[in-house]
This record gives C-alpha cells, structure tokens and sequence, in this order.
C-alpha cells in the first residue's frame, strides 16, 4: 500500500448548535366577539423556508409559517399566527452539491415538529381548538422548487 494514497479523508460533520423560535406573533383582531362563534373556521397555510451563513461552516435555517383562521361569508378573520421557528447548524466538510439538499430539506425535518407544536400551542393557549399543522415532505418541496427555476439557455 503506497503512502501516496493514504491521506485520511475529511470526516463531514452535521451538529445542531441550538433550535429556537425566532419569532412569533398572534393576532385576534375580532376579540372578543370572536369566541361566540360556532362555525368551523376555514384554515390557510402558508410556508416558507430560508438559510443563511453565519460564519464558515455555520448556517441559521428558518421555517416560517402563517397560519390564518377566517369564518363566514365575510372571512371574519378569528385568528392569526405566525411563526418562525429557526436552527443554527454545522456543517463542515460536505460535498458542494450535498449542501444545498441539506438546508433545504434535513434541517427543515428537524425544525417542523417543533414549528408544529408552537403553532398548536399558541392557537390552544389563544383560547381556540388546538391548530395541527399536517406533515410536510420537505424532499418534494425541495424537488418542486428546483424544477420551477428557470434553466438558462445558450
């Protein structure tokens, strides 16, 4: 075995330094009348996910989520949260192409479940029936967000 060929490869490292809530607001513009309604409301959801360098190998990776609870013909708004649930992570010694996948999906599945509980927490905690937000499969996000970007032609 030739001494050449024994230079050890760079072990990658993936470490979760801290997860925390970055930000979260909830509004309940109609209250109190609000609480004396009985119909079930109509819940829209929107997502988003972002990362950014801290420093070399070190990225924050955020998920924010608005959660608006609206009901009747007049989309009364009941209530509005939103959340931003974020991560700061390492990550050293990874192949430029693994990169991008990491932050756009493996950071976000570790984030979500604690997202889910704040938003759940903070909807029970207002006074309303507990907001279960549904499973998200981040791979497939990730894969639809790259087929929308345009490819330039020569």
């Amino acid at each position: 075995m030739s001494e050449l060929n024994a230079v050890p490869e760079q072990q990658a490292i993936f470490n979760i330094e801290k997860l925390y809530v970055k930000d979260l607001s909830l509004e309940i513009p109609n209250a109190p009348a609000i609480f004396l309604e009985r119909e079930n409301p109509q819940v829209d959801l929107q997502l988003n996910t972002s990362s950014s360098q801290i420093e070399e190998g070190v990225y924050e990776v955020t998920i924010t989520v608005t959660v608006t609870a609206k009901i009747g013909e007049q989309e009364k708004v009941m209530f509005l949260v939103e959340a931003k649930q974020a991560g700061i992570f390492q990550l050293r010694n990874l192949p430029a192409q693994e990169m991008e996948p990491v932050l756009a999906v493996v950071c976000p599945n570790i984030l979500y479940p604690y997202l889910r509980e704040v938003v759940s927490d903070v909807v029970a905690r207002a006074g309303f029936a507990p907001v279960i937000l549904s499973p998200i499969n981040f791979d497939v996000l990730y894969q639809q967000q790259k087929n929308k970007t345009p490819e330039v032609t020569h």
